[in-house]
């Protein structure tokens, strides 16, 4: 045992202040703290409420800097009131967050200056913080409102006892696997002690969030009640384990949890599993996840403090990886757009106060998109407004709402009752649209691409909105230019392109053509921001910024077919790279014929130049014509019983007739790079020719759009951490084995000759 926890209170904060000489102490009462609400204020029952609250900042986050003065404060208290003090209380003073994990500024900034291997004593002064916070041998309770989450978690595990609210903006987790890291504050020992290995597990290697009542049935917090109960509830708590009238007592494990972490057999069995899940998931591609694994089996039967020190230098090891620096990257790049208004880039074109009473949204079109895109308003707490040519659609689009949230419900994400406000939300019918179009301040049209038909539907629409009212249209191919010059006033058109299924995906691309307003392209961002969506802006050109990139990379699937390579050697060579479906699989899922499509589309283009080449439409002709068009028809290059997929025999047999170089032999990496440096290629050429305002929007795009390599960080990361001149190299020896479809764009081969990055270095 440490000798910390032998120390008494009076050597606690002697202690303290030794540590912290450097900063003044002000007497009781006086002190200015900068992560804190003032003083800690003491109840009658000898219950000291701490409340965190990090004054400069949106969100609390764990930093050396508030641990240092939670030190400080605890022992000014110890030495001031130590008599007095029977019992304690963390809760946040922010609206909705108690802490949202580590600081992730500070985590990049250690990483840019090379100076990861200081993580390690941080990691560890922490647990050194709260062992000199409970030697005084006083309860500590966490009250728990909104994000409680990475380093927030471990905080309040390294409590005595949690209180939770039932707010949906609660929830609990450990997510560093999503920046390539691990919990560093003592989450891959505390949690499986805490809740059982089978539950720990997948929370800590999938970083999956729980809700109150969830985390309460886990036994990862000890109580919940209504928000506005929550400080009454802790401080009720924390007096009953000062004074002795509630136990603290170690929970009896039940035989399963007996069965896997205590009998060697078990043990190893859900190790192997979890394993062989990681394996299949990620392909090798995320070290974290091992390391995870690695940190927790290391944990079981071990002392704490071997346990921290083990896990600190697994976090110094996963910092040093280009996959944790990658992830840290892109999630720079997210931050802001979840930041919502401040954080619109056309926010300054509109009065603030009027972005932020967009509350209303007009869906015309019932199909999957328009369903979806009236799932994720009516979910973020928007007016819907939905239509369809036909009661039969409308119909079908509540439905399919329905059954999407009756998914959640039953996995006890959502209450029956939101459930069916939603639901609610997203239905209605002609006459109530009609009497409702006026107040609509967004119109998303959502129906076939069909260019005429969308003139009719903007023409019919004008007349019954207002003024302000901004109509986008959810195409995927078509110029936004064409659609605006059917309107009356095509100032107020623009593009708000989706992606399928849109509640799942988190992209949303925002077009504007030559005319449109920023007045209107503020409204759509604000819209996007609320619906949860990150959204970036693209120029107007044929397939935008993910269709345009993703139509080479699937042009290269007929020259790899005629090389020999067969589909599901094709999707296998993907998914091993690192992207999260294959793109045979993919051809399934979005359809042959809409595959088609796009591609005559792209090839129709101009300005693609020769960088649609060795695209085959006739392949693909030939695929729509018999029938295989994938998922949606029970047959495409596989065949599809529920969620059972196996390969179509006669799709192989045509693809095999369709060879022409039996002996190319490519390998596994030829596959890979044929494929991938097209796309790179042409997100370059996108930020060359001005299709993207910044390589982070390529990046996001990318990444959410498409699923292109996460823990590469997208496209522009990537070339970043490989190296232009290395990346351009490569393609220069494909362009001289396979033709000019390869060659490097002009922005690539200036930063290869000028070393010059798409990000400079902080």
């Amino acid at each position: 045992m440490s000798s910390l926890l032998r120390y008494s209170a009076r050597q606690v904060a002697v202690a303290g202040r030794r540590r912290l000489s450097a900063q003044p102490v002000a007497s009781e009462g006086s002190r200015s703290w900068e992560f804190f609400a003032g003083d800690p204020e003491v109840t009658a029952d000898g219950v000291a409420i701490v409340r965190l609250d990090a004054k400069k900042a949106k969100m609390n986050t764990l930093n050396p800097a508030l641990q240092a003065e939670a030190q400080e404060m605890w022992s000014e208290l110890m030495e001031a009131r130590g008599n007095d003090v029977k019992a304690a209380v963390f809760i946040s003073a922010k609206p909705d967050n108690f802490i949202a994990g580590a600081d992730i500024s500070m985590l990049a900034a250690k990483k840019a200056s090379g100076d990861e291997d200081s993580l390690e004593a941080i990691c560890l002064s922490g647990h050194t913080m709260f062992a000199e916070l409970k030697a005084t041998n006083i309860p500590i309770v966490a009250a728990i409102h909104g994000a409680c989450l990475g380093g927030g978690l471990e905080w309040a595990l390294k409590c005595d006892y949690r209180v939770a609210s039932t707010s949906p903006k609660t929830k609990l987790g450990l997510p560093e696997v999503k920046l390539g890291l691990l919990p560093g504050w003592g989450g891959t020992y505390a949690l499986p002690k805490l809740i059982g290995l089978t539950e720990a597990l997948p929370m800590i290697l999938q970083g999956k969030e729980v809700k109150a009542d969830k985390a309460k049935k886990l036994g990862l917090v000890d109580a919940v009640c209504d928000p506005a109960a929550l400080e009454r509830l802790a401080v009720a708590k924390a007096a009953a384990l000062g004074n002795g009238s509630l136990k603290l007592k170690e929970k009896k494990k039940s035989w399963m949890r007996w069965a896997t972490e205590d009998v060697s057999f078990g043990r190893d069995f859900v190790f192997k599993k979890a394993k062989e899940t990681v394996d299949k998931t990620t392909r090798g591609k995320y070290p974290a996840a091992y390391e995870i694994m690695d940190c927790v089996k290391h944990g079981l039967g071990k002392s704490p403090e071997e346990a921290f020190a083990f896990e600190a230098k697994a976090f110094v090891r996963l910092a040093k990886t280009p996959e944790s620096s990658a992830l840290i990257g892109l999630f720079d790049g997210v931050a802001p757009r979840i930041t919502a208004s401040k954080k619109n880039r056309y926010g300054n074109a509109s009065d603030p106060a009027t972005l932020k009473a967009l509350d209303t949204v007009a869906v015309l079109g019932a199909g999957l998109m328009g369903a979806g895109i009236a799932q994720v308003s009516a979910e973020k707490g928007l007016n819907v407004l939905l239509k369809d040519a036909s009661p039969e659609g409308l119909a079908k689009g509540v439905d399919y709402v329905g059954g999407n949230l009756a998914k959640k419900v039953k996995r006890r994400r959502m209450t029956d009752y939101t459930r069916n406000t939603i639901t609610s939300k997203a239905g209605g019918g002609d006459a109530a649209w009609l009497r409702k179009a006026a107040t609509a301040d967004v119109v998303v049209e959502a129906v076939f691409e069909d260019l005429d038909l969308k003139h009719k539907v903007f023409q019919s629409v004008e007349p019954l909105v207002s003024e302000a009212c901004v109509l986008a249209t959810n195409t995927s191919a078509i110029p936004i230019a064409k659609v605006a010059a059917g309107a009356a006033k095509p100032e107020r058109v623009l593009g708000m392109h989706y992606f399928s299924p849109v509640p799942q995906m988190q992209l949303l691309e925002i077009i504007p053509h030559a005319g449109t307003d920023p007045k209107a392209m503020a409204a759509a961002f604000a819209v996007g921001i609320k619906q949860g969506k990150f959204c970036i802006e693209v120029k107007d050109v044929p397939g935008f910024y993910v269709n345009r990139c993703l139509a080479p990379m699937m042009a290269e699937l007929a020259p790899l077919f005629q090389d020999g390579v067969k589909p599901k050697q094709l999707d296998e060579a993907i998914l091993d790279l690192g992207m999260p479906v294959g793109p045979v699989t993919l051809i399934d899922e979005v359809g042959a014929d809409v595959g088609l499509h796009v591609q005559h589309t792209m090839l129709a283009d101009e300005t693609m130049g020769g960088r649609m080449a060795g695209a085959d439409p006739a392949m693909l002709q030939a695929v729509v014509d018999k029938g295989w068009l994938g998922r949606k028809s029970g047959k495409g290059f596989f065949v599809y019983d529920g969620k059972k997929k196996t390969p179509n025999a006669d799709a192989n047999a045509y693809v095999e007739s369709e060879v022409k170089r039996r002996d190319a032999g490519l390998s596994v990496e030829t596959i890979q790079d044929r494929y991938l440096t097209r796309f790179v290629n042409e997100a370059a050429v996108c930020l060359q020719e001005g299709i993207l305002k910044t390589p982070a929007d390529g990046d996001l795009g990318a990444v959410f759009g498409v699923g292109f390599l996460p823990f590469t960080g997208g496209p522009f990361r990537m070339l970043d951490a490989v190296g232009a001149a290395t990346y351009v190299d490569k393609m220069n020896r494909l362009a001289d084995e396979y033709g000019d479809r390869f060659a490097p764009c002009d922005l690539l081969v200036d930063h290869a000759n000028s070393g010059k990055k798409f990000y400079p270095s902080k």
